[in-house]
């Protein structure tokens, strides 16, 4: 593999690829600098408007030596050269390579524009570890597919247009036209799971079997088409699953689908809400307490950011709810009210602004055994019976404000009035509103 080779590879991803501008990641290092340095060579590449922008994670001392090492670069190949610092923050148990890498992504989703290439300057190697990584971890085709070369991201997509080359041709690239780059002192750091692949594992993977990053790219090239082809049916499948709410699914149809798609579905269905995925072992756990809880039960499963409920013939993705407390309560005169626990905002709407101040109202929550007799009914219904008959899930009906006057139950938020709650808001010209907050 030579230098014309890796020009050409470059010139037919940008034939295959949306002619919209690139921005280029730039680290400093050997891959980003080849691919910067290489696009600048291109005409083509320079027409759609190429620029590039360096993350800070100021991780190290030499960090602002770094910022004017890529400036210099950039400014040597009359490219527009952006810098952004970043605070790298552990959460969630992330080791720091997880944690810069995400802020390092989470900066550069800000710095993309609409539509704009986002390439950066992953290789063949980086594949084969990224496999390795990914079969470590026990995933499925979805992850051992690799790295797509073209894949949405921010307001644009990520494009890396070097999958195909080893890092042999890139250093070749560098060596040919003198480029000087920078050595990560983390790229060291063999306690770090890709670094102990790249110094350990594949060296000696790659002498006893020649071709094996070549073998590597092949299977991710086969794992991706099985993804892709999953995909396309667990998206078929989740359309015919989904609930009129997008956040529920019907669960006994959902435990009836193959196994080959019933962790697609799910995976998918999560991420369209923006949900965090869960491991293996809770996806399993999902699944078993579905299948043998019983019939009147209300299971739920969690993991960090998600709970899992299920009610009826339904199952229900959200973020975990906090209760108000029970003996939560508060005297009101109808301003807008902001409720605990995210649960909503009340407010009194005038209808005519002429109309005195209310008297003192109660808002509270349920304590058990309220009930109230609703507009228009013949008969006093316990709470508890009304919300089962309207399908109210049982953790929404402790989120749901009531307001007394006199002790007398006027309004359950703005889902029903008392006959005594209708003539009170009458009475004074209001009009009940409750803003809700994640209500399902």
């Amino acid at each position: 593999m030579n230098e014309s080779m890796l020009i050409t590879s470059l010139r037919r991803a940008l034939v295959t690829t949306p002619g919209n501008p690139i921005v280029v990641a730039l680290s400093g290092g050997l891959d980003s600098s080849v691919l910067l340095h290489a696009l600048a060579s291109l005409p083509e590449a320079r027409a759609r408007g190429l620029r590039t922008v360096h993350v800070d994670h100021g991780l190290h001392a030499d960090s602002p030596r770094w910022v004017e090492h890529c400036r210099a670069l950039a400014q040597s190949l009359a490219v527009p050269f952006e810098s952004v610092a970043v605070a790298v923050t552990r959460s969630n148990g992330d080791g720091l390579e997880a944690a810069a890498r995400g802020a390092r992504y989470a900066a550069l989703a800000q710095c993309v524009g609409d539509g704009e290439l986002l390439a950066v300057a992953q290789h063949r190697d980086d594949q084969s570890e990224t496999m390795l990584l990914k079969l470590m971890r026990g995933a499925g085709p979805e992850g051992l597919g690799g790295m797509r070369s073209l894949r949405a991201f921010a307001r644009g997509q990520l494009w890396r247009p070097l999958l195909s080359l080893p890092r042999s041709a890139l250093k070749n690239y560098a060596d040919t036209h003198a480029i000087n780059w920078l050595d990560d002192p983390s790229n060291a750091d063999e306690t770090l799971s890709r670094n102990f692949l790249r110094q350990q594992i594949l060296p000696r993977l790659r002498q006893h079997w020649r071709e094996c990053d070549t073998a590597l790219s092949h299977s991710a090239q086969w794992n991706r088409s099985a993804a892709d082809f999953i995909l396309d049916h667990a998206r078929r499948a989740l359309a015919k699953l989904q609930g009129l709410n997008p956040a529920t699914l019907r669960w006994s149809e959902w435990l009836d689908l193959p196994e080959a798609l019933r962790d697609p579905v799910l995976r998918l269905w999560l991420r369209d809400l923006n949900l965090a995925e869960p491991t293996h072992a809770q996806a399993i756990e999902l699944q078993r307490q579905l299948r043998d809880a019983a019939a009147q039960s209300l299971p739920c499963v969690r993991w960090a950011g998600v709970e899992m409920r299920r009610y009826r013939d339904l199952l229900y993705a959200m973020s975990p709810l906090q209760g108000p407390h029970e003996e939560w309560q508060t005297d009101w005169r109808g301003e807008r009210l902001r409720l605990p626990a995210q649960c909503g905002e009340l407010a009194l709407e005038n209808v005519d602004q002429t109309v005195a101040d209310l008297p003192i109202l109660l808002v509270r929550f349920r304590r058990g055994g309220e009930s109230l007799k609703p507009v228009g009914n013949l008969h006093t219904r316990e709470l508890r019976l009304l919300f089962q008959e309207t399908g109210i899930t049982p953790w929404q009906r402790g989120r749901i404000p009531l307001v007394y006057h006199d002790k007398t139950l006027l309004a359950v938020g703005d889902l029903w009035l008392s006959d005594a709650g209708a003539e009170f808001f009458a009475a004074h010209q209001r009009r009940l509103v409750w803003q809700r907050v994640d209500f399902a």
